[in-house]
């Protein structure tokens, strides 16, 4: 079994954004310091004043602005729960660009810290957690995301609580217990659309040596009617990887087909690209013969 690729870690990073945006319109903003007084009042109003510009200059694909924004609205109030987790939820979107972990502005320790501030400030804050659990991960503190993302499975009022459990069990399965991993990310695909929670149960199945099974998952990850799961490349390589295993080579090379189309330029199309190569030539990059067409 290959190792995960940092690329692989980042992976469901768009998830997570995706459940930011709904998170910051469900949670109250924090109560304030001083909130007795006029001018706190006022620092209050001008806290979410520059909240909103975050968020719409995050809308715009401008997450530098969207981040001098949400700063400028913590620095105003400092238990704004609401500017708190969007501060995260930017630092880590920035973890997310083509640079990924490379690029500067990739700060996982304030996405970390953005976090946990905003659970101090409500500690009923569930998508913070959720957040703090997926950041502890890419920062490969396992046990402790295993430890901050469990509870939040058990808390019925978290109406995204197949996403918990597919971090839940994303740290079970980097952290080596590939049978807990399975089965808290079975109870996230309950979720059908929940394409990062299938892609990652293929993984841990193809880690357990179960093939059949995580072709099957793969399968159901991409096959989800949305352009996201459609677009999923990392999931069309792996697919390709475990039917070449399972000896279905012309089916691998439709799918490293579809994952070169989705991008040639990325990481992970080169490596599409040069399995193809080696197709055509008539060789597995495994060192092992290639089998007949299926």
């Amino acid at each position: 079994m290959r190792p995960l690729s940092a690329h692989r870690l980042v992976l469901s990073l768009a998830t997570a954004l995706a459940v930011a945006i709904v998170g910051i319109g469900a949670v109250a903003c924090g109560g304030g310091k001083g909130a007795s007084s006029p001018n706190a009042q006022s620092a209050e109003r001008q806290s979410d004043s520059e909240y909103d510009l975050s968020k719409d200059y995050f809308y715009k694909s401008q997450p530098r602005a969207a981040l001098d924004h949400a700063l400028k609205a913590v620095e105003l109030n400092d238990e704004n729960a609401k500017a708190l987790y969007f501060t995260s939820t930017i630092y880590l979107a920035f973890c997310s660009s083509e640079l990924g972990f490379k690029s500067p502005d990739c700060r996982l320790p304030d996405a970390e810290r953005y976090a946990r501030l905003a659970l101090k400030a409500d500690d009923t804050f569930r998508d913070a957690r959720n957040l703090l659990g997926q950041v502890l991960i890419l920062e490969k503190k396992y046990v402790e995301a295993i430890a901050t993302l469990g509870p939040l499975t058990k808390d019925p009022a978290y109406t995204a609580s197949y996403l918990a459990w597919g971090n839940l069990g994303w740290a079970q399965v980097l952290n080596g217990d590939v049978d807990s991993g399975i089965a808290s990310l079975k109870n996230a695909v309950t979720q059908p659309r929940f394409c990062v929670g299938h892609y990652r149960l293929g993984i841990a199945y193809e880690k357990k040596g179960d093939l059949a099974q995580a072709e099957s998952s793969l399968s159901n990850a991409v096959g989800v009617e949305s352009p996201d799961c459609q677009n999923l490349q990392d999931a069309w390589d792996e697919r390709a990887r475990v039917r070449m295993k399972l000896g279905k080579v012309v089916d691998a090379r439709m799918d490293f087909e579809r994952c070169r189309e989705i991008s040639a330029e990325s990481p992970k199309g080169k490596g599409c690209i040069q399995m193809l190569t080696s197709l055509r030539g008539g060789e597995r990059t495994d060192g092992l013969a290639t089998p007949p067409p299926n």
